[in-house]
């Protein structure tokens, strides 16, 4: 008997919550709320009758402290499981330090005004003394480490797929397949096509920040940080084909970095296609991908913000893209004395992730993870008093599940592997 709070509702809270009622002799009560309460309303309204779950809804503005206090103290659930925006980790957290709850995400914390200068000056300190400059890091969550063990409660960060299978993928490898893993190469790749010029496959702010951002892997012991898209390299994706992947900074290698023991290098690839790359660039030349407010006709607006509204909702493209994404992690090292490589990866099916929840594989991947992640929670299965990553738990019962609720892992023994 388990009662959540689930914070968003998005395309990715919207499959994680599905799944959750797939799995209703643990997920008893949940309630689902965001700012629009109407979202929340419309989802219960989807699954009733599907499952016996019982689900209420609630409006909450998660960047209030007080307001998501107000509200898990009147719902009181075991976990709150944060799948809004990452702004917003550090506001929820808080909430459920005050409140004596667990608590998950699927990203780590970056700031939504990246001019503030409070978080600034932290921000460049970070930029100097660890040698990257993307604007997420786990600094900022990783702080409230002893707080939450001194009240006996877990926090999960980043329970998606990467982060969050992706590191499964190296708990498994590490814990079966190596006595010594020397590098890991994680491989994204979205071979979906949604029929629009351009558009992205999750909240446009995020996802257009982290790709224009200078990409940066863990190499001896420190950071190496290099141009955006300054790296490119061509891989055969099962069931998917030939594509070009870039190399960019990911919040995974961070925490990779420090609980794989003597890793040599960790690295991450995105699949772009040329359309994509061409219409970024186009945008950030003319300023759209700006965080900075700008005047326009009295009033001030942010220029991403705007471009937000201008693109396709990503929750809207699920009806219409086809083909398949393909994500693992790569290993090379030794086991028995003797050189190995391994690949682990999921392949998933766009118009599978459509027809079962009404959902792109993007929002699924996503989605399933999280559900798995609080499954781990709820059963005991994972209980680690502060604050860890996916990593530092066991990561045979998370991928049995995954595999029995949709994302099946796959393996080659012998992968070609990334120069």
């Amino acid at each position: 008997m388990s009662r959540v709070l689930v914070i968003g509702c998005g395309g990715v809270a919207s499959v994680a919550v599905r799944k959750c009622c797939q799995a209703d002799d643990v997920f008893t009560e949940l309630c689902i709320a965001s700012r629009t309460k109407d979202k929340c309303d419309a989802l219960a309204r989807k699954l009733e009758g599907r499952t016996r779950t019982k689900i209420t809804t609630a409006q909450v503005d998660a960047d209030d402290v007080q307001q998501v206090i107000a509200l898990i103290n009147g719902y009181r659930p075991e976990l709150v499981m944060n799948i809004a925006l990452p702004y917003q980790d550090l506001t929820i957290m808080d909430a459920c330090l005050a409140c004596g709850v667990n608590y998950m995400d699927t990203a780590n914390y970056e700031p939504e005004d990246t001019d503030d200068p409070a978080w600034r000056a932290v921000y460049e300190k970070r930029c100097r003394e660890q040698g990257f400059s993307a604007y997420f890091d786990y600094s900022w969550q990783w702080a409230y480490r002893e707080r939450f063990a001194q009240k006996g409660l877990t926090a999960l960060l980043g329970c998606g797929f990467d982060p969050g299978v992706t590191q499964a993928y190296c708990a498994y490898a590490a814990k079966h397949e190596f006595d010594r893993i020397e590098t890991i190469d994680i491989l994204d790749c979205n071979g979906g096509d949604h029929g629009y010029p351009f558009a992205t496959n999750f909240n446009p702010e995020v996802n257009l920040r982290e790709v224009s951002a200078p990409g940066s892997y863990w190499e001896n012991g420190h950071w190496v940080e290099i141009p955006a898209m300054s790296v490119r390299r061509e891989y055969d994706f099962d069931q998917v084909g030939e594509k070009d992947m870039y190399l960019l900074h990911h919040e995974e290698i961070e925490s990779l970095a420090q609980n794989i023991p003597g890793v040599k290098r960790i690295r991450f690839f995105m699949t772009f296609g040329q359309s994509y790359l061409t219409h970024m660039k186009c945008l950030e030349n003319v300023g759209m991908l700006s965080t900075t407010p700008v005047a326009f006709e009295g009033h001030q607006i942010v220029p991403i913000k705007f471009l937000k509204a201008l693109l396709p909702d990503p929750a809207s493209l699920g009806p219409r893209t086809r083909g398949k994404t393909n994500i693992g992690c790569i290993f090379a090292g030794e086991k028995d004395g003797r050189k190995k490589t391994y690949y682990l990866y999921n392949v998933c099916d766009h118009q599978a992730c459509y027809r079962e929840t009404e959902s792109q594989a993007v929002s699924y991947t996503t989605g399933v993870p999280a559900m798995c992640g609080a499954l781990m929670l709820l059963t005991g299965q994972w209980k680690m008093p502060g604050v860890h990553t996916v990593e530092e738990f066991d990561p045979d019962p998370f991928l049995d599940a995954l595999d029995r609720y949709g994302l099946p892992r796959s393996e080659n023994r012998s992968p070609r592997m990334v120069d």
